[in-house]
């Protein structure tokens, strides 16, 4: 009954809308058909607008995020990078401080080094000296010896040790005293004994 009573109206509604059209001025429904599609076409076209500008801000704004993830990452690598430098920088400083110290001891060294050669250059001309004026002395007196004692004696020899040759007339007697063990006076007699009186 109530859905009998839904169709009639439904009915009448129709008959009315019917009426209402055929009454109108079709030139004029056009026109109001047109304008309604183009505000229809306006919308659509500010909706796809619209779409468009989000999706460009969605995009734009994942663009920046992105951007800022990874400004984000390079500025923790960055930090980490300084801190690596600095790190280097200390152990550079520690290393310059002790090359310096080294530096100092080493001219310490040289400087000490140098002192000494110049007492040794120093030394040496008076030894020089020394043995310009005694060394053909030394020979004179060597070859004396030798004259008369016919004993030429071996100077590489151990400490408290005399080595040598004595060149008698028909023998020639090696020479081997340890001066550690006899006194300087039999050392001197043994020695003396080896020489002919009459020389």
């Amino acid at each position: 009954m109530a859905q009998a009573h839904k169709f009639q109206d439904l009915e009448e509604t129709g008959e009315e809308l019917v009426a209402l059209i055929n009454s109108s001025q079709p030139e004029k429904l056009r026109q109001v058909i047109d304008e309604h599609q183009a505000l229809f076409d306006q919308h659509i076209e500010t909706k796809k607008i619209v779409t468009q500008i989000l999706k460009d801000v969605a995009q734009i704004e994942e663009s920046a995020g992105q951007r800022l993830l990874d400004m984000e990452e390079e500025k923790k690598q960055r930090e980490k990078e300084l801190e690596c430098l600095e790190e280097q920088l200390r152990q550079c400083t520690a290393k310059s401080q002790m090359t310096d110290s080294e530096l100092q001891f080493l001219q310490r060294e040289l400087e000490s080094l140098r002192n000494t050669e110049h007492e040794l250059e120093t030394l040496q001309n008076e030894v020089d000296e020394d043995t310009t004026e005694v060394i053909p002395s030394a020979v004179y007196v060597a070859q004396v010896y030798y004259l008369i004692t016919k004993i030429k004696w071996e100077h590489d020899t151990e400490p408290h040790t005399l080595k040598g040759v004595h060149y008698g007339a028909d023998l020639a007697t090696p020479i081997n005293i340890d001066t550690s063990i006899r006194s300087r006076s039999d050392v001197s007699d043994q020695l003396w004994g080896f020489v002919n009186p009459k020389w």
